[in-house]
């Protein structure tokens, strides 16, 4: 092999990149003294541009395709060299591969609260987390502006700055929504959407687009949680009232089904008994010895005396006054009518008992004499 075959097999042929990682954005292909031989072929493949640099100046971008490196292929980078050795000669040039492809799960989220005024809650701390996607879509910028001369430029790389850009606008944008806390989850689709539209103009700055961005939850501190939580309890229980004295009952039925039978069960069982009597006494109406018009319940209306009679030979009844003024006038019962009453020692008769004695009437005294 002569010198000439030792520097020609050092010139690339075939300039190419496959990426066996994921997160890889930009790869500088590398050979020796970066010469790349004259009519060398170019491939790059779908969700790749290649991007030629020469003496620090970007010269050409090439599209997905391969490429038959020529004059007519490189019209900028023929101008910048001049080919002052003849067209058969090597060049010397960078080439950077950019991943054009799509990367995704990015992920995003507030590192502290964002402090906002709710109109249920008042002021309230919310967390928010989610994810992105990013693409690269002027490979000419992003190279200028973020990449440099990094001949391996990973998503790591940028991924930080690009959550601080989204937290930072998200947070605006909540604040300024005035969204209640509770309608929040109903408008998670309309909130990324909104949050893309807004982002997009900032990531073009770097040659970057945001295809998408999910919002995948905001919540409250756990203690609000926890009250809501609570509330919506109270909410589905109803009537607190019924609902404790139904808690009770299934106590003392958990009490007095206790088979051990020791003194810890009859103890547990009068525990039972003693606070239903209390939660009885605490849900009951007030005291019915309430003054009227001290806010208390109103005492109970006077029941009327009934009376047992001796009509016919036969105890009859018990029947109230007013039936039994009914039945004297009628004729059933006399003042010599046998009566008896709750709490009389014996049957009397009715003319002799002071409740009775009106029913009968009063016999009008004597006329005077003439």
């Amino acid at each position: 092999m002569g010198i000439w075959d030792k520097i020609k097999g050092e010139f690339v042929d075939i300039i190419e990149w496959t990426d066996e990682s994921s997160d890889t954005m930009v790869y500088r292909f590398e050979r020796y003294g970066n010469e790349i031989k004259y009519g060398a072929k170019l491939v790059v493949r779908e969700s790749q541009v290649a991007v030629f640099i020469n003496m620090g100046k970007l010269a050409d971008v090439f599209e997905p395709g391969m490429y038959e490196l020529e004059t007519e292929n490189l019209p900028i980078l023929s101008t910048l060299l001049g080919w002052k050795h003849g067209f058969n000669s090597p060049f010397k040039a960078e080439v950077y591969f950019v991943n054009t492809r799509r990367f995704t799960d990015l992920k995003w989220g507030t590192k502290n609260p964002i402090m906002m005024r709710d109109a249920d809650f008042g002021p309230v701390r919310l967390r928010a987390f989610g994810a992105y996607t990013i693409r690269i879509c002027d490979a000419e910028k992003f190279i200028k502006e973020i990449v440099g001369t990094d001949g391996h430029f990973t998503k790591d790389e940028i991924t930080e700055q690009l959550r601080n850009i989204v937290v930072s606008r998200f947070s605006d944008a909540l604040a300024e929504s005035k969204i209640p806390v509770l309608d929040l989850a109903a408008n998670y689709n309309e909130l990324g959407e909104f949050m893309t539209k807004q982002i997009n103009g900032e990531f073009a700055e770097y040659g970057l687009e945001l295809p998408k961005l999910l919002v995948e939850n905001i919540s409250l501190p756990p203690a609000v949680e926890e009250a809501i939580d609570k509330r919506s309890s109270m909410g589905v229980v109803g009537d607190l009232s019924k609902y404790t004295r139904f808690q009770t009952a299934n106590a003392i039925q958990d009490a007095a089904a206790n088979p051990s039978g020791t003194a810890a069960g009859g103890i547990g069982m009068g525990m039972g008994f003693a606070m239903a009597n209390q939660m009885g006494r605490a849900m009951a109406p007030q005291a019915q010895g309430a003054p009227s018009g001290g806010g208390g319940a109103p005492p109970p209306l006077p029941t009327e005396v009934s009376y047992h009679a001796a009509i016919g030979g036969k105890q009859s009844g018990p029947f109230t006054i007013s039936v039994l003024k009914q039945k004297a006038q009628a004729g059933e019962i006399t003042p010599k009518t046998l009566v008896w009453t709750n709490g009389m020692a014996g049957w009397t008769a009715a003319g002799k008992v002071a409740d009775l004695k009106s029913i009968f009437g009063q016999t009008p005294p004597p006329l005077p004499p003439g």
